[in-house]
């Protein structure tokens, strides 16, 4: 059972647990974390930000995470425990930047009073083209993991903030994991610089990696999604666009990510004579990949980015 933006926006908290007390036989969404033996109630909404949360809070807190493995974040709907799990929180972690265009309505219907984390507090955004969906700017900070070194640390400070005797354990898991993200971007950066200069060029299923590409220094040829957003719509003119610049430019390869159908890529990679990358090679995009793939953590999805596109180009 689900609740549309709209219900969501007109039911208070006690309808929603009475809701959720409906529907927990057929809601697959698990019951929040409960903060236990005096560990911080914590609810993160997409897979990333939950991984960072649980980076920085280690045993000290209890992570709710909302959205699940492999489901775009851009058009979710929540749950009934998806409410419930908000107005238990002490803590609330959003990646922010409008990508959780569900959250305002969600956290008033569910009488959240604890502190919110903005992780994107001080990154510096990508700006849009001006159309509605993209009004916030490019919401895919993650892909650059000096970004996420400003998300980890404002998750840190609101966990100190809200639980000030367990303050230096967040913050020597900040240092510890600002080390394995510093690491990364060395990684990252040594593997990229193995592409020869004109085969750094890519296409992917939608505008996701826009920091990635100016972190490492890539080209964006085009994406079949021309939009931050995945709900937005395509036209025949994008397809015959987009195939038009991977014949121009030489590119190599189209790029599915894993939380989008594949369909459309490899169409448009047939038709422009190119290999298309998908499967469990899909670049992680919008979401983490369920546990024991190869995009289970955040550390893991950039690597294996990194290297499906490596090799897929060439080098």
């Amino acid at each position: 059972m689900r609740v549309s933006r709209r219900q969501i926006a007109t039911i208070g908290p006690a309808v929603a647990a009475a809701i959720l007390l409906a529907a927990c036989g057929d809601d697959a969404t698990p019951q929040p974390a409960a903060a236990g033996g005096g560990t911080l109630a914590v609810v993160a909404t997409t897979t990333q930000v939950a991984d960072f949360a649980r980076n920085i809070g280690g045993d000290k807190v209890s992570v709710t995470q909302i959205l699940k493995p492999n489901v775009d974040p851009h058009d979710y709907e929540p749950t009934p425990a998806d409410i419930t799990a908000i107005g238990a929180a002490k803590v609330l972690v959003k990646s922010g930047v409008g990508l959780e265009k569900w959250l305002d309505e969600t956290i008033a219907s569910a009488g959240f009073k604890g502190a919110t984390a903005d992780a994107s507090k001080g990154v510096q955004i990508r700006q849009g083209n001006g159309e509605e969906e993209e009004a916030a700017g490019d919401p895919h900070i993650w892909h650059n993991p000096r970004n996420v070194k400003i998300m980890v640390q404002n998750i840190e400070q609101a966990f100190a903030a809200a639980d000030p005797a367990d303050a230096a354990v967040y913050a020597q898991n900040l240092a510890a994991y600002t080390a394995k993200l510093d690491q990364l971007d060395a990684d990252i950066q040594a593997k990229i610089d193995k592409l020869p200069p004109d085969n750094r060029k890519l296409v992917t299923n939608h505008d996701a990696f826009g920091y990635y590409i100016e972190r490492y220094r890539l080209e964006f040829v085009g994406s079949i999604i021309p939009s931050f957003d995945t709900s937005a719509e395509l036209s025949a003119k994008d397809i015959d666009d987009i195939v038009a610049k991977i014949k121009q430019t030489g590119t190599k390869a189209v790029f599915s990510e894993s939380s989008l159908p594949p369909k459309t890529a490899e169409a448009i990679a047939k038709q422009a004579g190119v290999k298309v990358v998908a499967g469990e090679d899909s670049l992680y995009g919008d979401t983490l990949g369920p546990q024991g793939s190869a995009g289970d953590t955040y550390l893991k999805m950039e690597q294996h980015n990194t290297d499906v596109i490596v090799q897929a180009l060439g080098g």
